[in-house]
């Protein structure tokens, strides 16, 4: 669990090389700090950083191998994540004569292929990324889990390829330099990532629910699950209660671990109902109270400011009366102006990234959240990411202006203001070669291709049919970002983040709901608050949804504009030759901080030119447009 590296080629014997495998690992040794392991041998080299888990003794340890008899390699795996059948599995494992020497997730997984081959992933569920050597066919299998919870890149070679949970790791190999291309420039801005794509020129994702196989005549991708489209039958009763067991299944078997697993708790209706579900496994099974966390800013609460379409409410009050009503343990993580405007931790986000974003403090406040669950003795974490992908609870999901749009319906919320054209971040980027990347068309021609993919049924209505391929958008396109960004936070800090409404079942059977019962009488995720509703309190049942919180201190405004005139105005910035000279001029002659409703807009795209220039000069860009 945690982190995986290594290197295959087909003309070379990798058991001397070692070392550079090493150098890949040590660059993921955040995502890994409980150990590491190396396995090299012929063609292949394997390694893994260790986030100790399940089986936290020495027989736990990855990658596992698996021998004959006499001792000649049959299959190494190396694995990230957590594979949540792992029990079943194991079991059913059993009653076909596998013998295990430990008790990790690495070793069912890699018994699944014995026992299978190939199709040993759709045994697995849980969140995972594996690469698998199959020493008798000299063949390499790089694969993710279904909606891409862990992360995976590979970069292939004449002769081969790399991979690793991480870019940063591939970047470490002598033979790969930071190159990004004009491919790579609209991938970062245009803010609809395609599966598979990378900034940097070479790399490549394995794409969500699929499997690279990698041989020496060439490699294949396969899928093995892709969203199905089935007739649903259930009355609405029905529904709400398969929801309810559904969900409740999936929250106990995210709990699986042998250490102790907590809860992120915001006081929205997501992270509430994994809380009280969570908490009642928990107590039932005598292992409780559950402990609950949450991030606030100092005086947020107090001095709020309702946002229009994003956030109604802070969060404080409804994570308080939650956890009271729970019964939780509850822990706010409080950072004040100083801790957000640590330029140290602005860079920290960046390299976590190892890709600029215009986020922000919202990047600041979450990394230095996951810094202090793990000091507060936590490496696993429940969370609520995906619930509004799955349950539709996005108000651009139904906002016809933006769901009928021509484009992904949250590209066509962030076209409705200047400072967003392109992409969120992007208004400060020169205007010409904003027009000669054509990111608005980038964007536009990945939803275009998108929608082949979705799966229907014969007699939908057009709004049925349309209700369905914004979720199936949702689902592929925009909450892999997400997905990939969470992960990158929490393991940051060895804090693995566990999504419980990724779970396949759920996942499926949500999904062939008719939006009419997934938002009845207008209220957004009714059916997730019906399926819940013995639960939680009323205020926070009823409570509308309210995104990740941005702190709203002039003095962080200040602290983001002063920073950008510093740099707009040096010629010799590396970032100097990307910016837009017009757009500069206007936000270093405005007066003060971004202010009004679109506020965290404007002041994106400032975040954005100060992270780009970190980017080009630590990761030493080789910028190629």
């Amino acid at each position: 669990m945690s982190a995986i590296a290594g290197w295959v080629d087909f003309e070379r014997d990798l058991s001397p090389q070692a070392d550079v495998v090493e150098a890949m690992t040590a660059a993921l040794a955040h995502r890994g700090p409980d150990g590491q392991g190396i396995w090299a041998e012929g063609h292949a080299a394997l390694a893994h950083r260790r986030l100790a888990l399940r089986d936290t003794t020495e027989t736990g340890r990855q990658p596992a191998v698996h021998t004959t008899e006499g001792g000649t390699t049959v299959a190494v795996l190396s694995l990230d994540g957590a594979v949540t059948n792992h029990a079943e599995l194991r079991a059913e494992l059993a009653t076909r004569g596998h013998r295990f020497t430990g008790g990790g997730d690495g070793e069912t997984a890699l018994h699944a292929y014995l026992e299978w081959g190939t199709d040993f992933l759709p045994h697995l569920e849980g969140l995972f990324a594996i690469a698998l050597w199959d020493a008798r066919r000299q063949e390499l299998l790089l694969a993710r889990d279904r909606l891409g919870v862990k992360p995976l890149s590979y970069y292939p070679t004449p002769t081969g390829v790399l991979f690793g949970s991480e870019p940063k790791a591939i970047l470490a190999h002598p033979d790969v330099a930071p190159v990004v291309d004009a491919d790579g420039l609209r991938e970062l801005f245009a803010h609809s990532r395609k599966p598979g794509t990378s900034v940097y020129r070479g790399m490549r994702e394995v794409v969500p629910g699929h499997v690279l196989v990698v041989r020496r005549p060439g490699s294949r991708e396969q899928r093995y699950w892709s969203l199905p489209a089935r007739q649903h039958t259930d009355s609405l009763q029905d529904t709400v209660d398969t929801v309810r067991a559904l969900l409740a299944d999936a929250v106990g078997s995210h709990l699986r671990a042998d250490v102790p697993v907590a809860a992120m708790l915001s006081g929205g209706i997501d992270s509430s109902a994994l809380t009280a579900l969570a908490h009642r496994t928990l107590t039932a099974d005598g292992a409780g109270p559950l402990r609950s966390f949450s991030v606030n800013f100092t005086g947020y609460t107090e001095n709020f400011e309702p946002h229009p379409t994003m956030r109604a409410t802070p969060d404080a009050p409804f994570a308080a009366l939650a956890s009271q009503h729970i019964g939780s343990r509850h822990s706010e993580i409080l950072l004040d102006t100083a801790a957000l405007t640590d330029p140290e931790v602005h860079a920290a986000a960046l390299r976590v990234q190892d890709a600029p974003s215009p986020l922000g403090d919202m990047d600041v406040s979450l990394i230095q959240f996951f810094a202090r669950l793990r000091e507060a003795g936590f490496a696993a974490v429940l969370s609520g990411e995906t619930a509004d992908e799955v349950f539709n609870g996005y108000f651009w999901a139904y906002d016809p202006k933006h769901s009928n749009s021509q484009t992904f319906p949250w590209v066509s919320f962030e076209r409705g203001h200047d400072a967003a054209a392109g992409g969120l971040g992007t208004s400060m980027v020169d205007r010409q070669l904003r027009k000669e990347l054509d990111f608005l068309g980038y964007a536009d021609q990945h939803y275009r291709d998108a929608l082949t993919e979705v799966p229907h049924l014969d007699g939908d209505s057009a709004a049925e049919r349309r209700a369905r391929e914004v979720t199936y958008l949702a689902l592929t396109r925009w909450a892999p970002t997400h997905l990939d960004r969470a992960d990158r936070m929490s393991m940051a800090h060895g804090v693995q983040l566990r999504p419980p409404f990724c779970d396949r079942a759920l996942v499926e059977y949500v999904y062939n709901v008719p939006s009419t019962m997934k938002r009845v009488a207008g209220v957004e995720k009714s059916l997730l608050r019906s399926a819940v509703a013995d639960l939680l309190p009323e205020a926070v049942l009823q409570r509308k949804k309210s995104a990740y919180p941005t702190t709203q201190e002039a003095a962080y405004g200040d602290f983001v504009r002063r920073r950008f005139v510093e740099l707009a105005t040096d010629r010799d910035a590396a970032v100097a030759g990307l910016l837009d000279t017009s757009a500069s001029a206007a936000a270093l002659t405005a007066d003060g901080s971004p202010q009004g409703a679109f506020a965290w807009v404007e002041r994106a795209s400032m975040e954005m030119v100060l992270q780009l220039e970190t980017w080009l000069t630590e990761y030493r860009i080789d910028l190629r447009i």
